[in-house]
């Protein structure tokens, strides 16, 4: 039977899982926002991926910040505390198609890259459901980026 979570043992990992939350949440909304957005003859095939993605991020967003409850320390939730943990500018007005897909990839890398300082942490204190959980999704980031970065010209 597993032991609780020591809650000091798992602080730098809720910190690093914290950090991964802001910035999908922050991707989640620029996605949504450039399925809004998105214009020009790539329209409905950009605009039904954009979509796709930010449905995903909807759910992930759940998943990492029920990890960090779990492994005992209260998880982020307010644009505030997301705005100040996260790596990734949401604000920025973007207009153009090409430069909505290369942001995009861009910040899905950055997860990704998150994802594994992390994963290195969670092995330290044996914590394979953390790892489970970023290992799925450092896979989901990596494809959107490829497939992003299929569509730039």
């Amino acid at each position: 039977m597993r032991k609780e979570f020591n809650r000091e043992k798992t602080k730098d990992v809720a910190i690093g899982l914290s950090s991964i939350l802001a910035d999908s949440y922050t991707l989640y909304l620029m996605t949504q926002n450039f399925h809004w957005n998105v214009t020009g003859p790539r329209f409905h095939q950009l605009h039904t991926m954009f979509e796709e993605q930010y449905q995903e991020l909807a759910e992930a967003v759940d998943d990492i910040a029920e990890r960090i409850r779990a492994i005992g320390h209260r998880a982020p939730g307010s644009f505030k505390e997301f705005m100040e943990i996260s790596s990734i500018d949401g604000s920025e007005k973007t207009e153009k198609t090409q430069d909505m897909l290369e942001r995009l990839a861009e910040s899905h890398e950055l997860i990704s890259s998150k994802a594994y300082e992390v994963i290195e942490m969670a092995d330290s204190i044996k914590d394979e459901v953390t790892k489970d959980l970023l290992t799925g999704r450092m896979n989901i980031h990596e494809k959107s980026a490829w497939m992003l970065r299929s569509q730039l010209d």
